[in-house]
C-alpha cells in the first residue's frame, strides 16, 4: 500500500494511505497540508494523534479540522479537557493502553515517554507499522547534565525502548526526536532506538535548531547492518514529503 508522509512542523507529520489519513502531533501547518488533503479525500476517515500536552505538539485547532469527515482523536491522558466537548470522538490513552478497530482498520498501542505523555505504535489494516515517539528520547545535555543524570536518563529510556522491542520489534516507519540542543550526543536516543528496534524508514524530528546536524546520518553511531537496512529521510521544511511503497 502506498503511503505518503508529509512534514508539518516540529514533530508534526501527515501520513496518507488510501484507507485513512493520520495526523501526528499537529502544532503548525503553515502550508495547510491537512486541510488540502482532507478536501481532496472527502470519503477517507482521519485520525488525529496527540502524544502529550506540550504546545509544540498539541494545538486545539485540530478540533476544528475534518468536521465533515469520519474523524477520531487519539489523545494522551495529559491533554487538558477545557477545550474538548463531550460529543467529540476521543480515545484517551496512557502507557500500556491499546485500542483496535479504529477508522480505516487502524489499531494503536501507547508506550511510555521519558517526558510528558506517551509514544504511539500504530498498525494499519495491511500490517504496516508506524511509530511516533512524541517526546520519548534519551534526554540529557552535554554541557549541563551530571554523570548521574546522564545515567538515569539512559536507564529510563532503555526500559521503555526494550519494552517496545519486546512487543513491537519492527516498524516500517518511525518518527523520532533528534534535538540538536543536546549537543554532540543529540542522536544518542535515535541511535539506541534504531539499534534495538528494526526500522525500515526513519524520520528525525523535533530538531530545535540546525537540522543539518540531525540529518547527518553517516555520523550516527549504529551498526553497519542497521545503516544498510534503514532508509533515512530528512524532511525539515513544511510540505516536504515522500511517498513510500
Amino acid at each position: 500500500m502506498a503511503t505518503k508522509v508529509t512534514f508539518l512542523d516540529n514533530s508534526g507529520f501527515l501520513v496518507e494511505t488510501p484507507e485513512v489519513v493520520m495526523v501526528f502531533d499537529y502544532y503548525r501547518d503553515p502550508a495547510h497540508n491537512v486541510v488540502k488533503t482532507l478536501e481532496h479525500n472527502p470519503d477517507v476517515p482521519v485520525i488525529f494523534f496527540v502524544s502529550h500536552n506540550h504546545r509544540d505538539h498539541f494545538n486545539t485547532d485540530i478540533f476544528n479540522l475534518g468536521q465533515s469527515h469520519r474523524r477520531l482523536y487519539v489523545l494522551s491522558n495529559d491533554i487538558p479537557t477545557r477545550e474538548i466537548h463531550d460529543d467529540m470522538p476521543i480515545d484517551w490513552m496512557s502507557a500500556g493502553d491499546r485500542v483496535e478497530d479504529l477508522p480505516g482498520g487502524v489499531s494503536v498501542r501507547a508506550y511510555g515517554s521519558t517526558d510528558a505523555g506517551v509514544s504511539y505504535a500504530v498498525t494499519l489494516a495491511d500490517g504496516t507499522k508506524i511509530f511516533h515517539a512524541g517526546d520519548l528520547n534519551n534526554w540529557h545535555w552535554d554541557q549541563e547534565s551530571t554523570e548521574r543524570e546522564i545515567h538515569k536518563a539512559k536507564e529510563r529510556f532503555t526500559v521503555i525502548v526494550d519494552r517496545i522491542a519486546e512487543e513491537d520489534p519492527h516498524f516500517h516507519i518511525a518518527f523520532f526526536p533528534v534535538d540538536v540542543r543536546q549537543g554532540a550526543n543529540c542522536a544518542a536516543g535515535a541511535e539506541q532506538f534504531l539499534t534495538t528496534v528494526k526500522v525500515d524508514n526513519f524520520f528525525p524530528m523535533h530538531f530545535k535548531g540546525d537540522y543539518d546536524k540531525a540529518c547527518t546520518f553517516a555520523d550516527y553511531k549504529i551498526p553497519q547492518s542497521v545503516a544498510e537496512n534503514t532508509t533515512f529521510y530528512c524532511l525539515h521544511k513544511p510540505s516536504e514529503h515522500v511517498e513510500l511503497k
